[in-house]
């Protein structure tokens, strides 16, 4: 913007048609005074027009102001008069900070020349500035970050003076710039790498691919004690450190770690030797297990036969002495009854043996198991007007008939396991959680089913929760209630087979709920 000074209105008017024909943006102040307060408020004038003659401040004075004042020094100044045209006066004029003195009448088409020549020279001046002053607060920067950085270095070698390891820094091609005292254990030479091992001597190609590629290197090398020539297994690190992506230095350390790996490599040696021993331990097991299911077979099948036997006549006996001795009668019953229930126990532990055979898993329809399962206990249903709530559960990788034995020995449970009076209501469901975990979220698409069955039965105390899953353990005595203590050691097994967990949550009257987690896929899958 161009500021006009001028007492009288149509010398303005003249001067500002002029300037805004030709481009330029025009602002006006009739008096000297007026013109320094539109000065010192604005100091984006490019030019100022002044007249010399005017009432009150003339212009020689209001350009030794305007010099004064530091942000409108650098304004270039024209004076403008009809009257003082004397030599005297135009050396006043430039000497007052004037760059030109025009006389009137003023050529317009000189006049604009001058004008927009003068208008261009601030333009370019004042972009000089611009970038005199960035350049300078660049200068400082860089100034400040090369402070930092030399303090740094200072700091990082002080550092790596006190650190018990071989520690040095590189300049960017890869020379060596600085080495600690640890370093003179394994080299006789600052500038020089130590002695490695012949079988390391690819070290020095890695390191020179290092430092061209501008990547870190770390690797294990022995290097040579002087002292003693003795070769020890070191940890190499090599750092590159950037600066605006320009590598400025590497930072290399040389840690001993000749003990650790000495450990690492005697465990090794001990964990190989454990993993035979175990390896030949497992085929002794497996040998075993596989004789023990032979035993409990053929033990199973020669029991049950003079058990069937004792069954047979003791019933014989029973009708033929039906209505003559009731004493004898009732002997005869507690050994049919006892003999039903050895029978029973040897069918449950060769079933209990026989989970420890290997199986495929395979996708099973759990809601299929349990529908085949509900005909088998039908009459115990009706007999009891049990209710049995089933939502559906996601097909999972199983057995399918150790899942059986599973949910027929949970629902059985909870039928025996109810209130006098009160019928029994089982609910079983089912969902998708994140984790193995009671508290596990559930999730869409989790990698684990947990499934919920629980009762209104008579539950029993929480604190025998772990012994319900014991072998031959009972809650209840068997004149109360059927069963041998095996079948939840069964489901247990079976779901301990399937890695999973259970675990059961009761209160006594009040009902028990058993919780099952199992994975959705299973590794072994039989095609």
């Amino acid at each position: 913007m161009i500021l006009i000074v001028d007492d009288k209105p149509e010398n303005i008017f003249s001067l500002k048609r002029t300037l805004e024909l030709n481009g330029f943006s025009v602002d006006t102040a009739e008096s000297g005074e007026d013109a320094l307060k539109k000065i010192l408020k604005n100091n984006d004038y490019s030019l100022i027009i002044l007249d010399v003659q005017m009432p009150g401040m003339d212009g020689f004075e209001v350009a030794d102001a305007i010099s004064g004042y530091s942000k409108a020094k650098d304004i270039p100044i024209i004076f403008l008069s009809a009257v003082n045209t004397d030599k005297k006066f135009i050396a006043k004029g430039y000497t007052s900070g004037g760059v030109d003195y025009v006389t009137k009448p003023v050529d317009p088409d000189i006049f604009i020349l001058k004008v927009k020549t003068l208008h261009r020279l601030y333009e370019q001046n004042r972009e000089l500035n611009r970038i005199h002053i960035a350049l300078r607060k660049e200068v400082e920067v860089r100034t400040r970050a090369e402070e930092s950085l030399n303090a740094k270095v200072e700091e990082l070698r002080s550092i790596l003076e006190v650190i018990p390891q071989a520690a040095f820094t590189l300049k960017p091609d890869g020379s060596i710039e600085f080495v600690n005292e640890y370093w003179f254990l394994y080299s006789n030479e600052a500038g020089k790498l130590p002695r490695v091992h012949d079988q390391d001597a690819w070290i020095y190609d890695k390191w020179k691919e290092s430092i061209q590629l501008g990547k870190p290197l770390v690797c294990e090398v022995r290097i040579r004690n002087i002292a003693n020539n003795e070769y020890r297994y070191h940890l190499l690190k090599l750092m590159p450190i950037r600066q605006r992506a320009s590598i400025v230095k590497w930072v290399g350390t040389f840690t001993d770690i000749h003990e650790q790996k000495s450990a690492n490599e005697y465990l090794e040696n001990k964990i190989n030797e454990r993993t035979r021993e175990l390896m030949s331990k497992n085929k002794e097991l497996e040998s075993s297990n596989h004789e023990l299911q032979q035993f409990a077979y053929v033990a199973s099948h020669d029991l049950k036969e003079p058990l069937r036997k004792v069954q047979i006549f003791s019933s014989i006996l029973k009708d033929k002495y039906e209505d003559k001795d009731p004493d004898l009668q009732d002997h005869l019953s507690r050994i049919i009854k006892s003999s039903r229930r050895m029978g029973n126990l040897i069918n449950d532990l060769l079933d209990y043996s026989r989970l420890s055979k290997e199986s495929f898993y395979q996708p099973v329809n759990l809601n299929d198991i349990i529908a085949d399962i509900l005909p088998d206990l039908e009459l115990i249903i009706e007999e009891k007007e049990a209710i049995i709530d089933l939502t559906p559960i996601p097909i999972i990788d199983a057995i399918p008939g150790q899942m059986r034995q599973v949910f027929q020995n949970l629902i059985s449970n909870s039928l025996k396991f109810s209130r006098e009076g009160v019928p029994p209501q089982i609910t079983i469901a089912a969902e998708r959680v994140e984790a193995d975990a009671l508290d596990a979220l559930p999730a869409e698409k989790g990698p684990y089913c947990r499934i919920l069955l629980s009762d209104n039965g008579i539950g029993f105390n929480s604190t025998f929760s772990d012994k319900i899953f014991t072998i031959f353990q009972r809650l209840h005595g068997k004149e109360e209630y059927e069963g041998n203590g095996i079948g939840l050691a069964i489901v247990k097994k079976i779901v301990e087979k399937h890695n999973g967990s259970i675990y059961v949550e009761s209160k006594e009257n009040q009902g028990t709920e058993f919780i099952i987690i199992l994975p959705v896929h299973q590794t072994n899958i039989s095609k």
